[in-house]
């Protein structure tokens, strides 16, 4: 391949190896031990046998919620996850790969295979009272699955908005449906708060309320709905089961059963989440056992991902990564991931090519035997040779994300920017070994496993950053220096005026911001008592109207007329001048 200008530039010396090891240490399997395994009837008990046939492969994509790059067995991580190991250890293991810092954004790329600027999803995440969801001009993962003839079905989280009955899963392209709507439930009760007093039940079956499933722990509750679809699904047609774990993201509430083997971790929260990490991962065998056990497994692609980075107060650990859930620091976007199928070619390896989560749009529709030729405008690549076959990846980039309503950092500044960007806004762009920051780029301290304690006060050799605020431009070597410990923008301005001015370009092909004020009439109360679509399909849309504002202004704006001067602040915007 030709390298380009930025790649022809010779990269600094590597920094210091840091003061760690990563163990790497692979578990014993038992397959027949199942856990919680139920005896379900099959409407196809003979096909258990090992399916042995050229028709496109069965896609179990799972995605769990907040895990952090450090909570992994192989990770080297003080949680157990044998299953997880397992499977990562028996297929390739994606140790350059991407995600987005929050959780809209990762599914929004995931489903669309394109970047949140070209979704309208730049700023923050989809909250359960805003008049919106993924754009409906989209065509998603799911319903060019259903052009190739898949079956598919959604167990889990949503988080894509449900204003109106066309933004539910089962209108964007699933056959059926079962999980919640919102960011964040109780795992017993399903009730989601978006404030005080601002509570209502989230469990759906399809379109409807699902109530009498209350009081059952959803990690378990979502397991055995897969195990029920695989139970009574024909193994011989193909299909597609995105299952998106609520887990492991707060509130913290695992079954007891699984706390008694971290009892000697001295945080509670750690605990918790430990414990409720173990519970997913014997999930997640309880899932591969069950496509073993009905005649899936032989032409199957798993593919397990985290959505974010974890977040060191809830527990999580991202160490030896710097920052956490909501940065672009590599805390927040490195992310979690591997792949875990017979029909790979080169398995049992680490893959260090560059990979994205809008990439599996692509990928999955071609590995579908799918038509993307008249899907114009995907930000994500076909990587499967490169996962697959150890070719080398077709991406050189990642756009992070360029978020202007995001706070604007106070040493920022279009000179600073070389007047090709206004360094006070918040992006962050990859280009081969280069990555580049610009604003603020969220909580910067690197957190060892150690310090995880239950006040974030008495947290001891936490590595602390005290210069952030001084500045709004940041340059790493991230193949070199994954951890971003030597910002080496001074030593580089020829490469920071190039990313630079790849941040104006990819602006200037940004949709407006879809950030609209909070609908009163939301309230679950009005609604029965539960969370969902509460505006007709039949109701026009007026995103020219929408209120284009930070959300620390939300609560003073009751209307949602465009005042003149968040009209003057979305046009400077869309013709890149901020």
């Amino acid at each position: 391949m030709k390298k380009t200008p930025l790649q022809r530039h010779p990269p600094p010396p590597p920094p210091p190896p840091p003061k760690f090891l990563l163990s790497f240490g692979y578990l014993s399997w038992d397959w027949v031990k199942s856990g919680v395994l139920e005896n379900e009837p099959s409407i196809y008990p003979e096909k258990t046998f090992q399916l042995r046939t050229k028709s496109p492969p069965h896609i179990i994509f799972i995605l769990t919620d907040d895990q952090g790059f450090h909570d992994v067995g192989y990770h080297g991580s003080d949680i157990e996850t044998p299953t997880l190991d397992k499977l990562a250890s028996e297929g390739v293991k994606l140790e350059n790969y991407y995600v987005q810092p929050i959780c809209t954004p990762s599914r929004s790329q995931l489903i669309t295979g394109r970047y949140q600027i070209h979704t309208g999803l730049q700023h923050s995440i989809i909250r359960p009272r805003q008049p919106n969801c993924l754009p409906l001009e989209q065509v998603t993962l799911p319903q060019k699955l259903q052009e190739a003839g898949y079956t598919t079905h959604m167990v889990g989280k949503w988080h894509l908005g449900f204003y109106k009955k066309e933004c539910l899963p089962t209108r964007r392209g699933f056959d059926s449906y079962f999980g919640s709507l919102t960011g964040s439930v109780d795992y017993y009760s399903y009730d989601s708060c978006d404030g005080p007093g601002m509570c209502g039940y989230d469990l759906h079956e399809g379109e409807t309320v699902a109530w009498e499933q209350s009081g059952k722990y959803s990690t378990h509750l979502y397991t055995q709905r897969v195990k029920k679809i695989l139970a009574t699904h024909d193994p011989r047609q193909p299909i597609f089961i995105f299952l998106s774990f609520q887990a492991v993201h707060t509130p913290l509430q695992p079954p007891k059963e699984y706390i008694d083997k971290y009892k000697d971790m001295g945080s509670v929260v750690r605990r918790k989440y430990a414990a409720m990490v173990s519970c997913m991962d014997e999930a997640v065998k309880n899932v591969t056992y069950s496509l073993r056990k009905y005649g899936y497994y032989q032409n199957s692609v798993i593919i397990f991902s985290t959505d974010n980075g974890g977040h060191p107060f809830s527990g999580g650990s991202n160490w030896p990564l710097r920052g956490r859930k909501g940065t672009y620091w590599e805390g927040g976007v490195r992310g979690l991931g591997f792949v875990h199928s017979p029909l790979l070619k080169r398995r049992r390896r680490v893959s260090k090519a560059l990979v994205h989560i809008t990439d599996w749009y692509p990928t999955l529709v071609s590995l579908a035997g799918g038509n993307i030729s008249d899907s114009e405008g995907l930000d994500g690549f076909n990587v499967w040779p490169a996962i697959s076959e150890g070719k080398e990846s077709p991406r050189i980039e990642i756009l992070h994300n360029i978020d202007p309503l995001y706070n604007h950092a106070r040493s920022g500044s279009w000179e600073k920017g070389y007047y090709l960007w206004n360094t006070a806004v918040q992006a962050s762009i990859r280009f081969g070994d280069w990555k580049l920051l610009t604003g603020d780029p969220g909580y910067s301290d690197w957190i060892p496993p150690q310090t995880l304690s239950d006040f974030p006060g008495s947290w001891w050799n936490l590595e602390r950053r005290t210069d952030i605020l001084k500045k709004s431009v940041w340059l790493f070597n991230i193949t070199a220096d994954p951890y971003e410990r030597y910002d080496i923008s001074e030593q580089h301005a020829d490469v920071v005026r190039k990313l630079l001015a790849r941040l104006a370009y990819h602006n200037r092909t940004a949709i407006p911001v879809r950030y609209p004020a909070d609908d009163p009439r939301a309230n679950p109360e009005l609604n029965g008592g539960a969370w969902g679509p509460w505006v007709g399909d039949e109701e026009d849309d007026h995103w020219d109207d929408i209120v284009w504002m930070k959300s620390k202004s939300r609560k003073k704006c009751k209307q949602c007329k465009l005042k003149p001067y968040f009209r003057k602040m979305n046009s400077r915007i869309m013709s890149n001048r901020i």
